[in-house]
């Protein structure tokens, strides 16, 4: 079948996307990847198995229904399209789903230190960093528990593996893994100067989002 129109524009962003995802080192080769919820909110487009996020084209797309089915475009989706579907089943606020490899965050975790917010871009964008313990890649218990965590958190960090980060919009999914892996690298920096409390200042994070 012919990709539609809407279906191109969709994946002619999450390519942007992805090249941009690449350059910024925040996933290798043929890791991570990107979708984006269908307008008629019954189906997803997701990158398919094994591509590159640099090097995606309109056929490296699957075009998955919510319930599990292919069906348009590639004709293997992604083995973590489970991970994508079940964050879009617990949020039907968000349209986009960014899943990378971030060097810092992934470290962070796996060393014991949460990720600290330490600018304004950082409490507005990641808000919070929900965390699932290590569960194999594309298993159902991944999903769920990023669901489960997608519920209250728009930046999930999935132990020993990556991060999930959601958005109403592709371009705010990417700024939201933007912004958590430089949350990350400032987070590093300050533990290795000796610093382990420095974020950004808790009334003032309480007034950004009116808590």
């Amino acid at each position: 079948m012919t990709m539609s129109a809407t279906v191109l524009e969709i994946t002619a962003e999450l390519a942007a996307v992805g090249r941009a995802a690449v350059s910024s080192g925040l996933v290798l080769a043929s890791g991570g990847n990107l979708s984006a919820r269908l307008p008629d909110d019954n189906a997803f487009v997701v990158t398919a198995s094994g591509t590159w996020l640099d090097r995606l084209m309109p056929a490296d797309f699957s075009i998955v229904s919510m319930s599990g089915e292919v069906l348009e475009g590639h004709a293997t989706p992604s083995s973590e399209w489970k991970l994508h579907q079940r964050s879009y089943a617990a949020r039907p606020d968000i349209n986009a789903v960014v899943h990378v490899h971030p060097q810092y965050a992934v470290l962070l975790d796996a060393l014991g230190h949460p990720i600290r917010l330490m600018t304004l871009d950082h409490a507005y964008y990641v808000k919070s960093v929900g965390v699932t313990p290590y569960f194999p890649n594309g298993s159902d218990d991944l999903a769920d528990s990023a669901g489960e965590q997608a519920v209250e958190h728009d930046c999930v960090l999935m132990s020993h593996h990556g991060c999930s980060a959601l958005g109403d919009s592709v371009e705010m999914a990417f700024r939201r893994a933007l912004n958590l892996e430089e949350a990350a690298a400032a987070t590093y920096r300050a533990i290795a100067i000796g610093d382990f409390t420095t974020t950004f200042p808790p009334a003032d994070f309480a007034q950004l989002h009116h808590a």
